[in-house]
């Protein structure tokens, strides 16, 4: 049963100390499907997150990726889901000392990949895709522009050629039109390649666009998932202020009348 989805959250619960952030979490995402996870500031997006990554475990339940479990997964396991799963933090998360070259070939050079000629043809293949030069191979992150430092941290997330992609807010500091060619080239790349995503994001035009599932937290809870139209539809208070503000509305081509 869990073979047939990319990502299966079973009744999860998490706790810091009497402080309840996920209550019952239940949800299943096919594979080369586009998650979109919302919510205020503070329920537990990233939290999440960190969870589907393998990098937090939750108080109670359990989480397949790829069709295993997270609990208790074995040594081997544990490395054949980090080189299927790619991971692009919100600022990027680039090492500073690296030039953009090294900071794509890292995970390459991580599992013992030594051929330096073939990392070499990888690491330019990747920089295309993504719309950056071989020129752009030798710059250090501190050159590069908001826009730029996403696309290398695109890159190198996809050097592995991951069949899931985990995103945290991917267009967060980005400029209004860096922010859009981001999403083109997210949803070009999906197209050719058709991996997963599970992204955390507050973006309404990638939530309109690209996003085949949207999932909402509020109140410790996932109150919505589905498609974006039938999470326009949930009646609570966090999506009503969410989905149906003057931005929104704009971002949607509806009118508050429409609603209810």
């Amino acid at each position: 049963m869990t073979g047939s989805y990319a990502i299966q959250i079973e009744h999860v619960w998490t706790s810091f100390g009497d402080k309840v952030v996920h209550q019952d979490i239940n949800l299943c995402l096919g594979h080369g499907e586009i998650l979109g996870l919302v919510g205020a500031s503070g329920c537990g997006k990233t939290t999440l997150l960190r969870e589907v990554i393998g990098l937090q475990t939750p108080s109670q339940g359990e989480i397949f990726v790829m069709g295993h479990s997270l609990k208790n997964a074995t040594k081997s396991h544990g490395h054949w889901l980090r080189n299927n799963c790619g991971v692009l933090f919100q600022k990027g998360a680039l090492f500073s000392v690296l030039n953009v070259f090294d900071n794509i070939a890292f995970p390459l050079r991580e599992i013992g990949f030594h051929d330096e000629e073939l990392i070499k043809r990888i690491v330019f293949m990747k920089l295309s895709m993504v719309g950056l030069s071989d020129q752009d191979a030798w710059l250090k992150p501190a050159d590069l522009s908001g826009g730029m430092i996403k696309r290398v941290a695109l890159a190198r997330t996809m050097i592995l050629e991951p069949g899931l992609l985990l995103l945290d807010e991917p267009t967060s500091g980005l400029d209004p039109i860096s922010s859009e060619d981001f999403v083109s080239l997210l949803s070009e790349l999906h197209r050719a390649l058709n991996f997963t995503v599970f992204m955390v994001t507050h973006d309404l035009d990638i939530l309109r666009d690209i996003c085949t599932k949207v999932a909402v937290l509020a109140d410790n809870q996932l109150i919505a998932f589905g498609t974006l139209a039938s999470v326009l539809n949930c009646k609570h208070p966090f999506v009503e202020k969410f989905f149906y503000n003057k931005r929104a509305q704009r971002v949607f081509h509806y009118q508050e009348a429409t609603h209810g």
